[in-house]
């Protein structure tokens, strides 16, 4: 069993886990029993919060021992950073290989947001947990989840870079901050967690077309620039703290 796992797992930058190869051709029984692991962990973490969560929640979830639990992960923060590092490199691996379709900036942003919505739309668990549980790793398991967090942001950030360059030169209208661009992307797409039903009546296409048409066109589209330049009435000035001075 032991070979088995030095068989069917990559082990990543991070010495003290292994990671399981999602390219992988050997999908053994190993491989099998610690997704469904990581599947029920994950949903556990989303319902209770992960340092509500104990391992022994986990083992009676899965109906695993405790010690067999321990063999497929060390602890519950390997746990959590598996989740992580799974949900980051399969979102990243299948945008990478989509975008070899294309070479249109817009198809490539519009390739960004099928991609990201319709994964974390069948993994809603997961979702969450990456939005609560960013800061809950520490030390080189996050360490390594960032680098890829960032590796994700830093290819979006350069298709918005790519999209706004064919912006017409004439156009008067101001161009928005790529960083603000890029994290209200992330922003809208990441809240889905809280309000879509994948199984509702707004199928998830419907989900991915509204959400490109409002980043892209806005919700009052064609509204002008000018338009747009609020400029808020003088006011006294006003403490804005929710706490009074004591």
């Amino acid at each position: 069993m032991k070979q088995e796992r030095a068989n069917t797992l990559q082990v990543s930058d991070n010495p003290q886990s292994a990671i399981r190869n999602p390219q992988s051709d050997d999908f053994s029984r190993y491989n099998q029993k610690l997704e469904f692991i990581l599947r029920t962990s994950a949903r556990i973490f989303a319902e209770k919060g992960y340092h509500s969560t104990t391992m022994r929640d986990i083992s009676r979830e899965t109906r695993v021992s405790l010690a067999g639990l321990y063999y497929y992960c060390k602890s519950k923060d390997e746990l959590l950073f598996l989740i992580q590092d799974n949900c980051f490199g399969r979102v990243l691996h299948r945008l990478e290989e989509r975008l070899k379709e294309t070479s249109q900036p817009v198809e490539k942003l519009r390739l960004v947001i099928e991609n990201h919505l319709s994964f974390f739309a069948a993994n809603m668990a997961e979702m969450k947990v990456l939005s609560h549980e960013a800061d809950s790793l520490a030390g080189e398991m996050r360490a390594h989840v960032s680098g890829k967090k960032q590796q994700y942001t830093k290819l979006v950030r350069r298709i918005l870079s790519e999209v706004q360059s064919q912006q017409t030169p004439g156009d008067a209208r101001s161009k928005i901050d790529l960083t603000v661009a890029t994290y209200a992307l992330f922003g809208m797409m990441n809240w889905i967690y809280n309000w879509f039903d994948p199984g509702g009546k707004l199928s998830v296409n419907d989900l991915v077309d509204n959400v490109t048409r409002l980043f892209l066109s806005g919700f009052l589209a064609g509204t002008p620039d000018d338009g747009l330049q609020f400029r808020p009435k003088a006011a006294r000035a006003e403490r804005l703290s929710v706490w009074r001075e004591l």
